[in-house]
């Protein structure tokens, strides 16, 4: 107790051990200790003195502070007191450093106990699974411990994360712990501070973090936080989701496909009171219009920009920052981000450049945005930085948007000026001339850009005509440039550099100059042995007058491209020339400005290039110096070179719009072999279906042909007799055959004789009564119907002949077949040979029932056809009756018409009289009577042979 009370500040019994000493036995007591109360008060003594002894902790009992991580687990309190003393080391708090160690120094201890600490990569696993406790005194301090590692060696240690089993995904439960001494610890969330310090520049667990749906976690905190009011937490959030996002293409991607796009939109919505704009909540909304502006980056894939921009539209988010940019009230470092934001968000999106130019302010006449915004840009009261982002917004509102550069040139035009209306052109065309030096570089630029790549608009820019004072005449834009090229004059410094290099990006994108006291002045400016400042606008007038003469077509005599080279040539030397044009190139505002589109500057004084003007010099610069160092000759040479290139170029258009036909031709063709091959595979394979079937019904006929060569042959030698019951039954059913033939011979006769029974029957009904032989019908009618009856008696005895004569001969075959079976003897040998000639016999009754089965099927299928022709003969009976109907109808005329009509007994007589004298004639009543009496004989008929079957 003695010793603990010394630590602990308790009156000791004897001299203090140093701080050291101390250390050393509080180390002893951690490794040598078997009870954990031990260990425990131990570590607690460590803890307390880790602060003012960072040294001599770190270096004696780290280790043992790991080793207790280790074995002792299962007990909370003791691994919160060894983390919190690890962190204590290894952090770097400068204010509970004391004065006795002044030699230390204290950023070195952290990056060395660090590098001592993850030299084990176990070690870090070690800490990552004590964010698996939920403990609170656990996972508090390891939380802590692991974020100031991150710092120190933050590059080292993510190696590790990243290669740690579910490392990254136990950093991330960290976002799902709801309890609030997790996640707000005097404002700072220590879990997004530890994801933040894992996440920086390093693309790999940026991704492992989004695709453990960090995107959903974080965006749900910064909704119940309360959006761009809430406080810290909704700050650390929005840094974190810009570290998962800025410079990585696939999480933003990711983040786009989710639809996380459209769940920015209420950040923005700030409101209509805009009075009171609290610290923090100006912060989060800068950052949230970062986050909008990283996802539209100009340093983006130009698929991916646009894609997002697209999405930011359709959402309307786009017409939410429109609508706090016109909004009042709003801080001017939110309004300037605004600015700059909607730049990126319309740049190169036609869609998104038309809605800009829709958007008009609040104000009495309305105007449209972009005007309200120009008057700031040309305003010198404005904040330098307000006036960059309203530049950088008419640039991104002009790239790749020539409609929109047509209308802002248009305001230039006569035609089109309205004098009680402010324009766009006539705020640049006011800023150009103005006495504020940086509204003429912006109104220079500004109209740069509303000539870039577009040849029309420069053709038109040359009718603009500027009013320069009262009763002056007007002069064109570009001959007003020139005359302020040519004052620039005595003053020297950087207002003349300003001025230079504003003229300088207007003409470079313009036609050539004629003026010659302009030329002189440039030449004049070049040759001149300045000072170190002056070398920029030397290199400035050194471009101009290369470009005139790169694009000169000799098209003015006195101003040919010979004519200024040998000025050059005698005013300023072509070594001089070139080296003047590179030192633009080569000066620190270049090289800044080719950075970004975006116009960043520190101050006025540095604004000099504009980022499209440095890509023009850079395109430029290498042909100026060709053209310069060429001679006539060579001059001659490149132009015939070119002449025959272009001729070339001509023949090779010509043939690539051949190759474009034959393209098409040969696309329409192929489409046609494709759409034929299908059709083709289509029929192949119907085709091959078909040849299957065929096959098919082949195999079963040649098996039914085999079946019944079979049953008609039947066995050799043993299957003798059934080969004759088999024959006797095929016999027997060809005659059936023949006998059906016969009946629709028959049928068929009958039926022709029935049509010309019709036929006479028509004849009649159209005949007069006085031309009718009566007589015959009688005669006639009797000898038919006698004919018939014997006829029909015959056909009736033979069919009841052959079928008894088919009944006795299956009699007789099932007799031959049971008298065939021999007698089993009491024999062995004779039993077995008796048994194989019983399964023999067996076997040939059973091909006999097989044959008896298919007979059976000819004689259904005969009945089928007997019911048939039954059908038939009702059908027949039908027509009769009508026929017969129709016979009463004229008897009954005949009465009418006072005519005698004779019986069938009573012209039995006469019929033979008028047979003998040859006067017989054909009527309609003895054809009707004598089909009735054959068809009733027939249906007779019928009836008694269904019985008989």
């Amino acid at each position: 107790m003695n010793f603990f009370r010394g630590v602990m500040g308790g009156q000791p019994a004897g001299p203090q051990p140093s701080g050291a000493e101390t250390i050393q036995k509080l180390c002893d007591r951690v490794a040598s200790s078997t009870l954990l109360e031990d260990r425990r008060d131990a570590v607690r003594a460590l803890k307390s003195l880790s602060k003012k002894y960072r040294l001599e902790v770190g270096t004696q009992a780290m280790n043992h502070l790991l080793q207790i991580l280790q074995t002792d687990r299962s007990d909370s309190e003791i691994i919160g007191y060894a983390l919190d003393t690890l962190f204590n080391i290894i952090c770097n708090d400068e204010e509970e450093e004391q004065d006795e160690n002044p030699q230390k120094q204290v950023d070195d201890l952290g990056v060395q106990f660090t590098d001592k600490l993850i030299q084990e990569p176990e070690n870090v696993t070690l800490l990552l699974t004590m964010l698996e406790e939920f403990d609170f005194h656990v996972r508090w301090p390891g939380v802590k411990l692991l974020t100031i590692l991150l710092k120190n060696q933050c590059v080292q240690l993510q190696a590790i994360i990243l290669v740690s089993p579910m490392g990254v995904s136990r950093l991330m439960d960290l976002l799902a712990d709801s309890r609030e001494v997790i996640r707000n610890d005097e404002g700072f969330v220590i879990g997004l501070l530890l994801l933040q310090q894992l996440t920086k520049n390093n693309a790999a667990i940026q991704k492992i973090v989004a695709f453990e749906n960090a995107f959903e976690r974080l965006l749900d905190i910064i909704t119940e936080e309360g959006s761009s009011d809430g406080g810290i937490v909704v700050e650390d959030c929005l840094i974190l989701l810009l570290n998962l996002l800025r410079n990585n293409s696939s999480n933003q991607n990711f983040f786009k496909e989710g639809s996380y796009i459209q769940r920015m939109k209420p950040w923005f919505e700030v409101g209509d009171d805009n009075s009171g704009w609290s610290a923090q909540k100006v912060t989060n909304l800068h950052l949230m219009l970062q986050l909008v502006r990283v996802m539209v980056s100009p340093t983006n894939s130009p698929g991916a920009t646009a894609s997002c921009q697209k999405s930011m539209f359709q959402c309307g988010l786009l017409q939410q920052l429109c609508t706090i940019l016109m909004a009042t009230g709003v801080p001017a470092d939110i309004l300037t981000e605004t600015i700059n934001t909607v730049s990126e968000v319309i740049r190169g999106s036609q869609v998104n450049q038309d809605f800009f130019a829709s958007v008009n302010a609040p104000s009495n006449p309305p105007r449209p945005a972009i005007v309200v915004l120009l008057m700031s840009m040309v305003n010198e009261r404005q904040p330098f930085v307000l006036r960059c982002a309203v530049l950088y917004c008419f640039q991104c509102f002009l790239y790749r948007n020539q409609k929109g550069q047509g209308e802002i040139v248009a305001t230039l035009l006569p035609s089109t000026i309205d004098a009680n209306s402010i324009s766009a052109g006539q705020l640049l065309c006011g800023g150009l001339f103005s006495a504020d030096s940086l509204s003429n570089w912006c109104a220079a630029v500004a109209l740069a850009h509303a000539l870039q790549d577009n040849l029309t608009q420069k053709e038109q820019l040359l009718r603009v005509q500027l009013a320069t004072s009262l009763g002056k005449p007007p002069v064109s834009l570009l001959q007003q440039c020139t005359n302020i090229l040519s004052q620039v004059g005595g003053a020297r410094g950087e207002s003349k550099a300003r001025r230079q290099a504003r003229c300088a990006s207007l003409l470079g994108t313009s036609p050539i100059s004629s003026n010659k006291a302009a030329l002189l002045r440039l030449t004049g400016q070049i040759s001149e042995n300045l000072g170190e400042d002056e070398r920029l606008v030397q290199g400035l007038c050194a471009l101009l007058l290369g470009i005139c003469i790169y694009h000169n077509d000799n098209s003015l005599e006195n101003y040919t491209k010979e004519k200024l080279k040998q000025l050059i040539e005698k005013r300023i030397g072509k070594e001089n020339f070139v080296e003047k044009l590179s030192f633009i190139t080569k000066h620190e505002l270049y090289s800044r400005a080719a950075q970004k589109p975006q116009p960043v500057f520190p101050s006025p004084e540095q604004m000099l290039f504009d980022h499209e003007f440095t890509k023009l010099v850079k395109d430029l610069e290498g042909v100026i110096t060709k053209a310069v160092h060429k001679s006539s000759e060579e001059e001659k040479k490149e132009e015939e070179t070119k002449k025959t290139i272009e001729q070339h170029d001509s023949i090779v258009t010509q043939y690539k719009e051949l190759i474009r036909e034959q393209d098409s031709q040969l696309q329409e063709l192929r489409e046609q072999v494709s759409s034929m091959s299908s059709q083709k595979e289509l029929m192949q394979s119907s085709l091959a279906q078909q040849l299957s079937q065929i096959q098919q019904h082949k195999d079963q006929y040649n098996l039914l042909k085999l079946k019944l060569g079979k049953d008609s042959q039947g066995q050799a030698g043993s299957q003798a007799d059934g080969a004759q019951v088999n024959g006797l039954q095929t016999e027997e059913l060809g005659q059936l055959r023949e006998e059906v033939e016969e009946l629709r011979r028959q049928q068929a006769t009958l039926h022709s004789q029935l049509g010309e029974k019709e036929t006479l029957i028509s004849t009649l009904v159209g005949t007069p009564p006085a031309r009718r032989n009566r007589v015959c019908v009688c005669v006639c009618l009797h000898q038919e119907l006698e004919a018939l009856r014997s006829q029909i008696q015959s056909q009736q005895a033979e069919i009841s002949q052959l079928q008894t004569e088919r009944t006795e001969l299956l009699r007789r075959a099932e007799a031959k077949v049971t008298d065939n079976i021999p007698i089993i003897h009491d024999n062995d040998a004779e039993v077995q040979g008796l048994t194989e000639g019983r399964a023999g016999m067996e076997q040939q009754l059973a091909s006999a029932t097989s044959t008896v089965a298919i007979l059976q099927a000819e004689k259904a299928k005969l009945q089928g056809e007997l019911q048939e022709s039954k059908k038939e003969q009702d059908d027949l009976l039908m027509l009769l009756a009508d026929q017969d109907q129709k016979i009463h109808s004229l008897k009954q005329k005949l009465k009418d018409l006072g005519e005698a009509v004779q019986t069938v007994s009573s012209l039995e007589s006469s019929t033979d009289r008028d047979q003998q004298s040859g006067d017989m004639k054909p009527c309609s009543e003895r054809a009707m009577l004598l089909c009735f009496c054959w068809f009733h004989l027939q249906l007779d008929l019928m009836m008694s042979r269904q019985h008989e079957h």
